[in-house]
């Protein structure tokens, strides 16, 4: 009998993806995971899940800006050489695309990496001493 098939076991748990694209709790799947756009809910208000025990720390965003921040270069360096704009039309251009795409991705991965930690019951890491 699988989980799904036995109705004591409760609901599956979410993908981590559905953690990251619905702000779902790694748990249950209720959306409770953020309280705002980058920032976690202190816990889960359906099933008592505390966020606060996960250390996602800066990494999705180290990751996002490094990405994306290669990719908007590189499409900065195509059109230098293609249209050879002004410095201006750089700046309008290639400062606001690199936020939005920055903080409109931070939501997805945070949550992907916080639903990962999970499943993956993922901790910090501890040396054992012979004492």
């Amino acid at each position: 009998m699988t989980q799904s098939e036995d109705p004591s076991a409760g609901p599956a748990a979410p993908r981590p993806i559905d953690s990251g694209l619905k702000g779902a709790c790694p748990r249950c799947g209720a959306k409770t995971l953020f309280a705002s756009v980058a920032k976690y809910a202190d816990k889960c208000s359906t099933c008592g899940l505390d966020y606060d025990q996960f250390n996602v720390g800066d990494g999705p965003v180290v990751f996002l800006t490094l990405g994306i921040g290669t990719l908007v270069t590189v499409l900065a360096i195509i059109v230098e050489l293609s249209f050879a704009p002004p410095f201006w039309v750089h700046a309008v251009l290639w400062i606001p695309l690199t936020a939005i795409l920055v903080v409109g991705t931070l939501h997805f991965a945070k949550g992907l990496l916080l639903a990962l930690e999970y499943r993956n019951k993922a901790a910090e890491g501890r040396i054992a001493r012979d004492e």
